[in-house]
């Protein structure tokens, strides 16, 4: 069983910056498996912002690219997006995403709002 937790959501300006954390509980005390970010805007489909597997290979969605950076703290099972230059485009809910022993998992999501 694991819980994701996250947290770091808010209102910002355009071209400011944000961080989002989600920190993952489980009952096997590791979170074996990738950990990432996706996203939903109303009307819109849940869309892959980034990913990152417990080596660090990352992995990011066009959208994003050159703007977020995606870090993970194994030892806190812990994962981090940094979100720059943010627009208005951006605004969505961000959805934690973990995988542990073949299973998926979600977190509740953190609403981010880019908006003048």
């Amino acid at each position: 069983q694991v819980q994701l937790v996250e947290s770091g959501g808010g209102m910002v300006q355009p071209g400011e910056s944000l961080r989002l954390s989600c920190a993952a509980s489980t009952n096997t005390g590791t979170m074996a498996g990738a950990m990432g970010w996706y996203r939903q805007a109303p009307g819109k489909q849940r869309e892959l912002v980034a990913t990152i597997t417990r080596g660090g290979v990352t992995n990011y969605g066009d959208s994003v690219k050159d703007r977020f950076i995606i870090s993970r703290d194994n030892a806190k099972n812990t994962v981090y997006l940094q979100m720059t230059w943010l627009k208005p485009e951006d605004t969505a809910v961000y959805y934690c995403n973990g995988w542990s022993l073949g299973r998926q998992y979600w977190g509740q999501g953190t609403q981010v709002t880019v908006s003048s």
